[in-house]
């Protein structure tokens, strides 16, 4: 079976659909039942045999550089390359260069989504048909901008005149060429290179992904909806070892008696819950503190934070 041993994990986006949360911490940082998000593409990448990760950063860089001190996660080596200015997605590959092997493929994952797809057919059909690039689709209904023919992604964006049907599942894997098509220190999305590529005869494959479950956390309702799935199914990605989780209620959080956490609650580390108060289908982050009395529902408090009094569909 054929393997892939090393990633980059994009981690350097804004993060704007999801402010202001993203405004203190990174898009990719923000916990889901206290476990950061970009863990779940890193356990996702172990899954499949990745050794070695590099992570490219770029707002609130030495939050990154706290959550992985030690140059590893899990074991695994873990590189950070900040990125001063922000270089986009193409330009993030070609900053990673330094850290990837120079003669075999590697994965590119988007570190803000989650899922539970079954990335092994994405390699073996990279091997199997020997192509340059590999994308992940699916039917998703957020974009149809791939137009994908007999195994091959003939378009993107209809440059050349072929209408989309696929949108883009942030994963895909790449040859080492692509190093030579990006220049360095510049600011580019790699659409447009895979555009020019596939004019110019490249190899772009791509494996339609539609199993199992697909989350882009961009936005508030994309990260309330993902703790929904998570606490009513249940579900617990197969690639996921921590063995508690999802951690409902951390275990040095405070919480009152007589407070009442309902439906899809979520309480951080540190987290204070008072007397008496009443929390329902509310995210409270690590160190945040509830006072005694509020009835928060539907809400974000955010780490280090007060809320107090009757709160309803806010972000602290």
């Amino acid at each position: 079976m054929p393997s892939i041993t090393h990633a980059f994990v994009l981690g350097a986006g804004l993060g704007k659909r999801l402010r202001p949360l993203t405004e203190y911490v990174p898009k990719p940082l923000v916990p889901i039942f206290q476990k950061r998000l970009i863990t779940f593409p890193l356990d996702h990448l172990r899954s499949v045999g990745v050794e070695s990760f590099v992570i490219n950063t770029h707002r609130l860089p030495e939050q990154f550089e706290n959550a992985f001190a030690a140059g590893e996660y899990a074991g695994m080596p873990v590189k950070l390359a900040h990125e001063p200015d922000l270089l986009e997605t193409g330009g993030g590959i070609k900053n990673a260069e330094r850290w990837l092997r120079p003669d075999e493929p590697f994965i590119v994952y988007s570190g803000d989504i989650l899922t539970d797809i079954d990335l092994q057919p994405l390699i073996d059909e990279h091997f199997a048909k020997s192509n340059d690039v590999t994308l992940a689709l699916r039917e998703a209904g957020l974009a149809t901008d791939i137009a994908f023919r007999d195994d091959r992604v003939i378009d993107i964006t209809c440059k050349y005149g072929h209408k989309g049907s696929y949108d883009f599942a942030g994963i895909s894997i790449w040859n080492p060429a692509i190093f030579e098509r990006i220049p360095a220190k510049k600011k580019v999305s790699f659409i447009p290179v895979l555009v020019d590529w596939i004019g110019e005869g490249g190899r772009i494959g791509g494996v339609v992904l539609n199993g199992g479950k697909w989350f882009n956390i961009g936005s508030r309702a994309g990260y309330m909806e993902v703790h929904g799935t998570i606490a009513e199914e249940p579900w617990k990605p197969d690639h996921v070892t921590d063995r508690d989780w999802p951690v409902r209620v951390a275990p040095d959080a405070e919480v009152h008696p007589t407070a009442q956490v309902r439906g899809v609650c979520s309480v951080g580390a540190g987290a204070a819950i008072g007397a008496g108060a009443i929390l329902d289908d509310t995210i409270v982050w690590p160190g945040a503190q509830i006072a005694s009395g509020s009835d928060l529902r539907n809400c974000i408090v955010r780490a280090n934070q007060k809320a107090e009094g009757i709160l309803r569909d806010i972000d602290i």
